[in-house]
């Protein structure tokens, strides 16, 4: 019979974080905590030295040497079976949008009780993700806020998005003219049409539009 036990590795700087998840996993045979780790670079180093063992990683964000986001991106990277629980005190936009770009495949807060735990347990390892309630909204508003700005992003032309970049750069008018082979009077009316197009009325405004958005 296939042995359907989860083997987990916790990483947390705090062993009593550690001691208390491992208290409450220790009558579930769904679930064994194989390995544990008080730092980011260790973790990785007891995954590295046998990848098969492991199939869950729970880590802590803030740890010595390497923190949980970076710990999860190489994970993920170079051993894409293991899933990935963030476990986590923080639930700020910052550390919860470094989470989500990392990969991971679940965020819970370490205010979280069993029934949250088991239940993110659960349905990670049956290929879903779990994020927990108070972590949602944060992940919605970010889409909707990237979503604005790729629609805001799209009402560019692909010669305005260069005008745009090259004022960024602090070129002049003359200078992005020379650069794009086109004339200055063209330049100053892709430059209106930007001021208009952004809801900038000037040229800082159009920096600080380029910047949010990620053009450079």
């Amino acid at each position: 019979m296939e042995n359907t036990t989860t083997h987990i590795l916790i990483a947390d700087d705090h062993q009593m974080v550690i001691d208390g998840i491992k208290s409450m996993l220790s009558h579930n045979k769904e679930y064994q905590v194989v390995a544990e780790a008080n730092n980011g670079q260790a973790a990785f180093d007891l995954i590295a030295s046998n990848p098969e063992r492991i199939k869950l990683l729970l880590t802590d964000i803030s740890m010595p040497l390497l923190s949980g986001t970076e710990l999860c991106k190489m994970v993920k990277a170079q051993f894409p079976h293991i899933q990935v629980l963030v476990l986590s005190m923080y639930n700020n936009v910052t550390a919860v949008k470094e989470a989500v770009m990392a990969e991971a495949d679940g965020y819970i807060l370490k205010n979280s009780g069993k029934e949250e735990l088991l239940n993110a347990l659960y349905r990670i390892t049956n290929d879903g993700t779990f994020f927990s309630q108070d972590i949602v909204p944060i992940i919605y508003s970010q889409y909707q806020k990237q979503k604005i700005q790729d629609e805001e992003l799209n009402m560019l032309s692909p010669r305005e998005k260069e005008v745009l970049s090259l004022i960024v750069k602090e070129l002049t008018s003359e200078e992005i003219a020379e650069k794009l082979f086109i004339s200055k009077k063209t330049v100053d009316n892709h430059r209106q049409n930007l001021f208009v197009k952004c809801n900038c009325k000037s040229t800082v405004g159009l920096v600080k539009y380029a910047i949010k958005h990620g053009i450079d």
